[in-house]
């Protein structure tokens, strides 16, 4: 989808949508780091068995994305390990992304890259979900890690 908006010279811009893929445990920070990026209210939809009962529709949901997230937290490392077997299974590019909650103990992303049994060139940031540059920064991570690994050049993203 392309869409176009006016500059501050008068001209106008062209800009072209991507979806990109979103995916974690239960309460991990998704709609959160939605929230803190998107001009537009997130719907809430956390509550048990949270994202466990939208499996049945992330083959739809991929259709065309470039790319995929995994938010992480490192109290519970396990809850993403359904997301990232289901994004290599799939060869969608992804990163993790280590939400940094409060109080929380914090690993050196190799030690969580161990821990998760990811490629060495896996991009793994660290993040505060609630901050809109922190999230900022990691869908940039995403894209330029999109870039990188393309075996063909990815075009009208600028």
């Amino acid at each position: 989808m392309d869409y176009g908006v006016s500059d501050a010279n008068g001209g106008s811009r062209q800009y072209r949508a991507i979806k990109i893929l979103l995916a974690g445990g239960f309460g991990v920070g998704k709609t959160t780091l939605v929230g803190a990026v998107s001009e537009i209210r997130p719907l809430r939809t956390e509550e048990p068995p949270g994202q466990q009962r939208f499996w049945f529709m992330w083959d739809e949901l991929a259709i065309g994305a470039l790319g995929a997230v995994v938010l992480a937290d490192t109290r519970r490392l396990a809850d993403s390990f359904p997301a990232i077997d289901y994004f290599e299974r799939r060869q969608i590019p992804f990163i993790v992304a280590l939400n940094c909650f409060d109080g929380a103990r914090r690993y050196d992303p190799d030690d969580v890259r161990k821990a998760l049994d990811l490629d060495p060139d896996m991009p793994i940031i660290l993040c505060d979900a609630r901050i809109k540059e922190s999230a900022k920064e990691v869908l940039i991570s995403l894209v330029e890690h999109v870039l990188m690994t393309a075996d063909e050049p990815v075009s009208g993203i600028a």
